[in-house]
């Protein structure tokens, strides 16, 4: 070979989509520079012409023609008398031009010559990654499920750069195999073994934000805002929203017609409930949209402490503290307020089911009390204590702690 042949070298780097034409070729003119300073001194009148195209790299080392016994250093200079063996018109004082053959360079020298510019080209390419998606957090990725593992999964996206998608940030429901596509949101990006690392989220209320995005056009045009979003994922969610415009429903724009807009995002979070509702400063009012769908009867606020207590029709509280509790703590992230929740007082002529207090007395108990015919908070109360163990598999103690509940309900 006659002259530094890199095709084979070259062909290796095909990998490595992230880096630009330009960057290439300054790699590879630094790293020969580097080669050629450590074995001449200097590469001040070296010219290094890399064709990317071809897959190959020439080098010329310049040198002035200097009267024999003149030479200083032979980088630099060239005495006539060898001058004139490569063109024989040649001059003192002229320049000589001569291309450095791969023969000069010796085998170690070659091999580090590779080394270096995969260890370089490597360090471009991570670099390069690490940016891009830095510059993508907060944004959603579509990519294919490349390998399942128990912690975590893998993703490669367009370019088949891969992503992490660990356990934590996966909904509860999510079953996903190799070859699948998945959506997600980009939720950080570090360095992690001298390599960048792009963890995605599905859990992070960023996520569903950026679907109302997508499924929203006021939205993603700014006509509605989303002033917060809570989530238990794959369960509950609720989503504060307002306009500036008083001609646009945020949350008829939100959920479209017939739902056509919300459900896509339903499933898409594996029929996660969402509630939308309507931004508001008022505390009073906003905890009661947030409470949704259970109607309240009256709100007192402790705004020194950032508490409020609600009071409620006894057939509206299982409502209000929806299943496993998911309503009412999610209510409470939504508006900075501490809930609680309390039944209004009956009437003397008043009883209340005993299903309605679920929130207070586990299932079972209550089905004991049915079990004998005791539906509701009365009919159990007009029972003495110890004729409701006789007749149930209670303990005493426990049916002591249910017709305590029971009675304060009528106080």
């Amino acid at each position: 070979m006659e002259n530094i042949n890199l095709v084979e070298t070259f062909s290796e780097f095909k990998e490595f989509k992230n880096i630009e034409r330009e960057t290439m070729m300054r790699i590879l003119e630094d790293v020969f520079e580097y080669m050629l300073v450590k074995k001449y001194g200097t590469a001040d009148n070296i010219d290094i012409i890399v064709n990317i195209d071809k897959g190959d790299l020439e080098i010329w080392r310049f040198r002035e023609i200097v009267e024999d016994g003149e030479v200083e250093d032979e980088n630099l200079h060239i005495s006539y008398s060898e001058a004139v063996k490569i063109e024989p018109d040649f001059e003192v004082g002229e320049e000589v031009s001569e291309e450095i053959k791969l023969g000069d360079f010796g085998r170690r020298e070659i091999l580090t010559i590779r080394q270096t510019l995969v260890a370089k080209i490597q360090e471009y390419e991570k670099d390069n990654i690490y940016k891009k998606y830095k510059d993508k957090i907060g944004d959603i990725i579509t990519g294919e499920v490349y390998q399942v593992w128990k912690k975590e999964m893998m993703i490669l996206d367009d370019e088949d750069i891969e992503l992490i998608l660990p356990k934590s940030e996966q909904i509860p429901s999510d079953f996903y195999r190799k070859g699948d596509t998945i959506r997600a949101v980009v939720s950080k990006v570090e360095m992690r073994n001298n390599g960048p690392a792009i963890i995605l989220s599905r859990t992070s209320p960023i996520f569903l934000e950026r679907l109302f995005e997508q499924e929203v056009p006021e939205i993603y045009d700014g006509l509605i805002t989303i002033k917060n979003i809570v989530r238990v994922p794959g369960e509950r969610a609720k989503i504060a929203v307002e306009s500036y415009d008083d001609r646009i429903d945020p949350v008829g724009a939100c959920v479209g017609m017939k739902g056509s807009r919300i459900h896509g995002i339903v499933r898409e979070l594996k029929n996660e409930n969402i509630d939308v509702i309507n931004f508001t400063n008022n505390p009073e009012l906003y905890i009661q949209r947030a409470l949704n769908p259970a109607k309240i009867s009256s709100i007192k606020i402790r705004e020194d402490e950032k508490k409020a207590d609600v009071y409620l029709r006894p057939d509206q509280v299982s409502l209000a503290i929806g299943k496993g509790g998911f309503n009412i703590k999610l209510a409470g992230k939504l508006t900075g307020y501490e809930i609680d929740v309390y039944r209004e007082a009956s009437g003397d002529g008043e009883d209340v089911d005993l299903s309605e207090f679920s929130d207070e007395i586990d299932k079972w108990i209550i089905d004991e009390f049915k079990a004998i015919g005791c539906d509701t908070a009365r009919s159990v109360l007009e029972i003495g204590v110890e004729d409701l163990v006789k007749r149930t598999d209670l303990e005493e103690e426990t049916v002591k702690e249910v017709t305590r509940i029971l009675k304060e309900e009528f106080e």
